[in-house]
């Protein structure tokens, strides 16, 4: 199969490192426009870079800060004024580990703003265009845990949770449309987020990081660590024509991880 996606323009957040930039160069390498959206300028710089290298399809950069929900709005609104976006990657950076008994509100507030909050705003801003050209491609970054929480990461488990649920129910309004809205649950992957965890997690038990990673691997029944462009993989075939008729739906991504269905 041979993915396509000349003519399209695809919004990838959270592009500067990661899944997201993995996302930004494999939809590049399918002939894809992409528009870059992060918080640091010298990053996104770093990444167009190397989307330009690929090819000349006028890939672009904005920026906005997702603790920001309004500036996000108005950055976005202004950028898709005249301009339509036909594919929207919903990633942001996970909430801090810890349990759910001790989280304080304000952590759950800063979670639901970065993801639930700006992924809508995201969507709003970018399904008139989609529904005037009768296809649009909605895909969301979320994790595993949408499916089994994860210990340690209470915020983030309850944030993905809500993340899925409104992804579910948008999907079906706007099926009509030619839209498609699913998302992807990574397992453990290669980012600078798993080193956090796994950081965090051994000074918290008092136990050597390696450690921390072999627990994790041991739980895996591929016996690794997913690579970012693995999960971009399935992205790129979630934008393109072949997947219309998938919508709605988690996919896990995880090396055989989740224990459920």
């Amino acid at each position: 199969m041979i993915i396509d996606l000349s003519g399209k323009r695809a919004l990838v957040c959270g592009s500067t490192q990661g899944i997201g930039k993995a996302i930004a160069i494999e939809m590049a390498k399918s002939n894809a426009a992409v528009t870059l959206i992060g918080r640091n300028e010298n990053s996104l710089k770093e990444v167009l870079s190397v989307l330009n290298s690929i090819n000349t399809n006028a890939h672009e950069y904005i920026i906005a800060d997702f603790s920001n929900p309004e500036q996000v709005k108005n950055v976005v609104m202004a950028y898709t004024t005249g301009k339509h976006i036909d594919i929207l990657v919903n990633n942001t950076g996970g909430p801090a580990g810890g349990l759910i008994s001790d989280a304080k509100i304000e952590e759950f507030l800063n979670a639901y703003n970065q993801h639930l909050i700006c992924n809508h705003i995201l969507a709003q801003a970018c399904l008139p265009g989609m529904k005037q050209h009768q296809y649009g491609r909605i895909i969301n970054i979320i994790s595993t845990s949408v499916k089994q929480p994860i210990r340690g990461l209470g915020v983030s488990n309850t944030t993905r949770a809500a993340v899925a649920n409104w992804s579910k129910t948008l999907s079906i309004e706007v099926a009509p449309c030619g839209i498609t809205v699913n998302n992807i649950l990574p397992g453990a992957t290669k980012t600078v987020r798993l080193e956090t965890i796994a950081k965090n997690k051994a000074v918290k038990t008092g136990v050597d990081v390696t450690e921390v990673e072999a627990e994790m691997l041991h739980e895996i029944p591929a016996g690794r660590f997913a690579n970012p462009s693995e999960i971009a993989f399935v992205a790129v075939f979630l934008a393109s024509p072949q997947a219309a008729y998938i919508n709605g739906i988690n996919v896990p991504v995880d090396g055989g991880r989740t224990a459920c269905l």
